[in-house]
């Protein structure tokens, strides 16, 4: 059996010879999703090119009404779903996704790696994950990098469906020297995909994989060293364009397996995958597309 010792892997060449996704070890799917109540969202600052504008234009009552959808939509599903208390001051606390990375350790051990958020304004959100996460039975790993270098969890480390492999982005906010203590924590090769396009600026706006053969990428938005390791590892590679992205296709979130959820504007996207045999929920998310993020941003799956 081929397999990948847990490092970091930028280019096909560091693959080893004969490489393939079956041959890693299997990870059991998540049993559900962490969820965050809009109760406090707002758009009151630019941190993302996609806030522009937005200050103060949020319609908090249709946010609420967006976000229970997703919430049944996940429940509807099967998964379990467990919701973390949203702080006064948090406005962005909504998207979990970028507070911690939930996952099982080489051990079998769940494991919580908290974020380093870039913003100032976001970093009392991962005190609450981490909270969150200590009382369900995971070990909190802190000191899995140098605590001066940013990690926004799983919004850039995103694990590959049923395999002990996770993807992990870099360049915005996210510094690729954290992938060593990653994988060393979680016990798996990573592998780093440069982050191009600051309008993309983590990974889960333009990369999300939807089971262990397939792929939905938006390529501009990701190195060419990097789309060359999608296609090697992929095999099948859903390609999304400028206009879809923009639309946070990418953004699209696994309810269950073979169930996809996708914001309704990406709607080219939404048909491709209901022509490849997904079930598709089409969701709106429009009042979450103001702040830079969508379904996949809103949750963050726990094992």
């Amino acid at each position: 059996m081929t397999q990948l010792h847990p490092r970091v892997y930028e280019r096909v060449e560091h693959l080893p010879q004969g490489f393939s996704i079956a041959a890693l070890e299997p990870m059991r799917a998540p049993a559900g999703a962490v969820l965050c109540p809009p109760d406090r969202f707002d758009v009151i600052d630019v941190k993302n090119p996609f806030m522009a504008g937005n200050a103060g234009h949020v319609d908090k009552e249709l946010a609420r009404q967006e976000w229970g959808a997703l919430r049944d939509a996940f429940s509807k599903a099967g998964a379990r779903v467990e919701l973390l208390k949203p702080l006064d001051s948090c406005e962005d606390m909504v998207f979990c996704a970028n507070t911690a990375l939930l996952g099982i350790d080489a051990e079998g051990r769940k494991t919580c790696l908290p974020g380093r958020m870039t913003f100032d304004s976001r970093r009392p959100e991962v005190d609450v994950i981490v909270a969150w996460a200590r009382a369900n039975g995971y070990r909190i790993v802190d000191d899995f990098a140098d605590p001066g270098l940013r990690f926004e969890g799983s919004g850039d480390a995103i694990w590959h469906p049923g395999r002990r492999l996770l993807w992990g982005g870099y360049g915005w906010r996210t510094d690729p020297q954290v992938y060593r203590g990653v994988a060393e924590a979680f016990g798996v090769p990573v592998i780093a995909l440069a982050l191009t396009d600051s309008t993309f600026y983590h990974l889960d706006t333009c990369f999300v994989a939807l089971d262990e053969r397939t792929v939905l990428v938006h390529a501009a938005a990701i190195s060419s060293d990097g789309v060359e390791i999608v296609r090697r590892v992929f095999e099948r590679v859903v390609e999304v364009d400028a206009d879809e992205a923009r639309r946070f296709a990418c953004n699209a979130t696994l309810l269950g397996p073979g169930v996809v959820a996708i914001d309704r504007r990406a709607s080219a996207t939404g048909s491709r995958l209901r022509e490849l045999g997904y079930d598709v929920v089409s969701l709106d998310t429009g009042e979450f597309l103001k702040s830079g993020g969508s379904a996949y941003c809103m949750k963050n799956a726990f094992f």
